[in-house]
């Protein structure tokens, strides 16, 4: 559990830092794809249509963790989904996914293996 914890936690920071190399390249943008395809990392939860417009714009290893991400993420993006900033919808999530995957996960491995 403890190794689920710490992948969980890394593919979301991973995602957020990419996410934040994305945002402040935002001027250098020339392509309607790549334009589109950071508007769809600017949510949490992406819509079908955004999907793929960032599956065009990225990688396919970015596309893998900004897929995992997406799942890992998807619980905490109702909570922001109506704020205006992309930090806001980005940032939360990702804060509340590594409290509980990070420190719930953690736990919960320490607590399992002192009782077993």
């Amino acid at each position: 559990m403890r190794t689920v914890a710490i992948g969980a936690s890394a593919i979301v920071l991973l995602s957020f830092a990419l996410f934040a190399i994305d945002e402040t390249r935002t001027a250098s943008q020339k392509s309607a794809a790549a334009v589109a395809g950071l508007d769809a990392t600017r949510v949490a939860d992406p819509s079908p249509r955004q999907e793929r417009a960032r599956e065009r714009a990225h990688s396919r290893a970015r596309e893998l963790i900004d897929d995992a991400d997406d799942v890992l993420v998807a619980p905490f993006a109702p909570l922001v989904s109506g704020a205006d900033s992309s930090w806001v919808q980005r940032g939360i999530p990702t804060l509340l996914a590594l409290i509980v995957y990070g420190f719930g996960l953690s736990f919960l491995a320490r607590f399992a293996r002192g009782r077993g």
